[in-house]
């Protein structure tokens, strides 16, 4: 019987032991920290399709009209990008059926003067519609995040106090890679004026009675 119960508390003592230390590591040299995964990047998601409005409904929208005179106003700052954007929005121009006569490119120092000339240009009612051009590239400091947004609320702003729709061709990326993949962005903007310019056209034509 004595055996047993020296059998029993035994067992009980060797579950009621720590577990023990690998015997193949030194037990005073600390355990190698595991190296985290690195995070994957968020991937842009976008929910593609088109438009539908129901069946008996009116419906104004523009399409892409050459016919229009167009303001270009490019940041000269991070050239080697802002050269190819402004190639791609004047090559999209041109496809488009815009004569070269009927755009005016006007070069600033930043995306931070963006604004101020989209402004300029959208007062002379010289121009159907205005695109702005330019890329911030993120850096060390806040800059980044200040010039960004000055120019986008900037560049919003000159549309809304002239009418004159202004594009946003501004690139705003943490990597040079990323501002190149982005070139044909200049292409949507050249696109998005138009037809901007050109539903503006039809609603003013239809408030003077023009459209029925």
């Amino acid at each position: 019987m004595s055996e047993r119960i020296d059998e029993i508390e035994s067992r009980l003592r060797d579950m009621q032991a720590p577990p023990q230390q690998d015997e193949s590591r030194d037990g005073d040299e600390p355990a190698e920290p595991v190296a985290a995964e690195p995070e994957a990047e968020p991937v842009a998601q976008h929910a593609a399709g088109e438009l539908r409005v129901p069946d008996g409904y009116s419906v104004l929208s523009g399409g892409v009209d050459g016919r229009r005179s167009v303001a270009v106003v490019v940041s000269r700052f991070n050239g080697e990008i802002t050269n190819r954007l402004l190639e791609r929005a004047l090559a999209e121009l041109e496809e488009v059926g815009v004569a070269r006569d009927a755009v005016m490119v006007m070069p600033v120092p930043g995306a931070f003067e963006l604004p101020l000339a989209a402004m300029a240009l959208a007062k002379t009612r010289r121009y159907a519609c205005v695109v702005a051009l330019g890329c911030v590239i993120r850096g060390e400091t806040p800059h980044f995040d200040y010039v960004a947004s000055e120019a986008a609320s900037g560049l919003q702003l000159a549309a809304l106090e002239t009418g004159v729709p202004v594009s946003f061709g501004v690139l705003t990326v943490d990597t040079r890679e990323q501002a190149e993949e982005r070139i044909d962005r200049a292409g949507d903007a050249v696109r998005t004026a138009l037809e901007m310019a050109d539903v503006f056209s039809q609603l003013r034509a239809q408030a003077a009675g023009g459209l029925h």
